[in-house]
């Protein structure tokens, strides 16, 4: 049996009753010689915490009951009408979230020139966001594992559209950078859409789905490039970071009709309140409900970091925090390279020694329509990077993808090495781009499918805070590194790509084709259940030898 297929926290099997027995077949035993359509038992589990509190509800058992499961009903009712707007709505946070990042790229060089700040203020811009996303996100992950991913979703994103315009009027440098580490505690949250958005989505090609809402972040990076080429030279950063704050306010225009988690309402034991959400999908998509009783478990405590360090999670959730720290690392570094290798004139003469700044280190370059353009064309390899992940993903698996994205990553740095062109080191960011951001989209969408219900949107926080760790660290690799020697900071991302290829492949879990659980109780149930099944197979074997 496989031990990661298992679906949800029931088990309905149809029995014959040889023995008339009335009471629960308890977990562990296995009655597989048996199987008929008379009979149906329900298997829910209770569980014990660390400090002898029960932590779980065992639900009703009749063995005349028709019963379902979260996973069961979602794959009844199918894709269709609901998740389309439950794609448009949560990707207006994901436009919003991949705008902010690209202001990052085009407003370091601006105030560079406007405010004469040096190297390491402007890379501070920068790293002060990833600073507060590295702290938000956790936090906004309990919230949600606590009070529900609508709340912490819709309360993220107003905190980030409140300090997105403030930071707009910023008077200094002290107050841009106190505001801007706010909007990144903001912007920590918004990866909860990505939680909430997958737990709607029936398991088959679950990956494929979650892609849709990498397509908004495509559009929010290519939208922002286009925004700034348009005010900018006209209008100036300060509008710039105003209008960029439009798509969280259309979001929380559409927020009242997100619909609460079905899986989180079961696992707080509001059963009803889920029962009317898969029921509000069913009737958007046009299919019947399943019939029967919808079973599960309650989880009273959630979103524990403990949790996260289970022995059955521990080597997934270090290997994985090391995959974000390198997504992060690698993704941001190279949209910051690419405005400030466009800036450094020839490649060529950067690779043999020379400094990329001049002498006076207060001495800027504003970009130009044709870096901005550029920057536009590097951009769009989002697109052709969520339709390599949409080939993969599904075919070769989660570890694999992953794997293969880090590796041409690695593989399409090296001609930066070398003396080339600007066509070509736009070819070769455009390339990289493409892959890295794939990585990226695979990591969200293997997260939330390794993690139960009660901790997956601390999972998602807590990984999402490691990569923004990477991504605090990059400026400094990216804008002050760079400028001393390109060649050591093109060998930073490469090594750090290379070693998140090999960490993906050591990841103990492949989750394609593998429905979401609803709890840790679940997989103990599994493997008890598959070490008893197993067990009895060789004593059945013996038996016949």
């Amino acid at each position: 049996m496989d031990l990661w297929s298992r679906k949800d926290n029931v088990t309905d099997k149809r029995r014959t009753n040889h023995e008339g027995r009335s009471g629960v077949n308890l977990v562990g035993h296995s009655d597989e010689d048996h199987v008929t359509d008379n009979e149906i038992y329900t298997i829910a589990l209770a569980g014990v915490d660390s400090e002898g509190r029960q932590s779980a509800t065992v639900c009703g058992l009749d063995q005349h009951e028709e019963t379902f499961t979260v996973d069961e009903a979602l794959e009844a009712i199918g894709f269709g009408m609901f998740q389309w707007k439950l794609s448009v709505v949560t990707g207006l946070s994901w436009v919003a979230d991949a705008m902010e990042m690209m202001i990052l790229s085009i407003l370091a060089p601006q105030l560079h020139c406007e405010w004469k700040l040096p190297g390491y203020q402007v890379a501070l811009i920068t790293s002060v966001v990833f600073a507060g996303m590295g702290v938000g996100s956790p936090l906004w992950g309990n919230v949600s594992d606590r009070y529900g991913r609508k709340t912490g979703l819709t309360m993220s994103v107003c905190w980030t559209l409140t300090y997105g315009v403030l930071s707009s009027l910023a008077p200094v440098y002290g107050w841009l950078l106190f505001l801007r580490g706010l909007v990144g505690f903001g912007i920590g949250g918004v990866p909860l859409s990505v939680t909430l958005y997958s737990e709607f989505l029936p398991a088959k090609s679950r990956g494929t789905y979650i892609m849709l809402i990498a397509v908004f972040w495509a559009i929010g990076s290519v939208f922002e490039v286009l925004l700034a080429l348009l005010i900018m030279p006209t209008l100036g950063w300060r509008w710039l970071l105003f209008f960029s704050s439009f798509p969280m306010a259309v979001f929380l225009c559409f927020c009242h009709w997100l619909p609460e988690s079905a899986r989180f309402h079961l696992l707080m034991g509001k059963t009803g309140k889920a029962m009317e959400t898969l029921a509000r999908i069913a009737k958007d998509n046009g299919k019947p409900m399943p019939k029967g009783k919808l079973v599960g478990n309650q989880q009273n405590e959630r979103g524990r970091i403990k949790d996260l360090f289970t022995p059955q999670y521990r080597k997934t959730t270090l290997l994985l925090w090391f995959i974000w720290f390198a997504n992060g690392f690698s993704y941001y570094g190279i949209v910051l390279l690419t405005t400030e290798l466009f800036q450094a004139g020839p490649l060529c003469t950067a690779i043999q020694g020379a400094k990329i700044e001049a002498s006076c280190s207060l001495e800027c370059k504003y970009l130009t329509s044709s870096d901005y353009k550029d920057l536009l064309w590097t951009t769009l390899a989002e697109f052709p990077g969520i339709l390599l992940v949409l080939f993969a993903i599904d075919r070769i698996g989660r570890k694999k993808s992953l794997a293969l994205c880090f590796f041409m990553f690695s593989l399409c740095i090296l001609p930066l090495f070398a003396c080339i062109g600007r066509l070509s080191v736009t070819i070769c960011i455009f390339i990289a781009r493409a892959f890295i951001s794939a990585g990226f989209q695979v990591a969200f969408v293997y997260t939330p499918e390794v993690y139960p219900t009660e901790t997956r949107a601390l999972a998602m926080g807590t990984s999402n805070a490691v990569s923004r760790v990477g991504a605090l660290i990059t400026p400094f690799v990216a804008q002050v590194m760079l400028r001393q020697s390109v060649s050591a900071t093109l060998s930073f991302y490469l090594i750090f790509c290379l070693l998140g290829g090999v960490t993906s492949l050591l990841l103990p879990i492949e989750t394609l084709g593998r429905g979401l659980e609803e709890s840790c109780l679940d997989q103990e149930a599994g493997q008890q259940t598959a070490t008893t099944n197993q067990t009895n197979k060789t004593a059945h074997s013996s038996n016949q030898r």
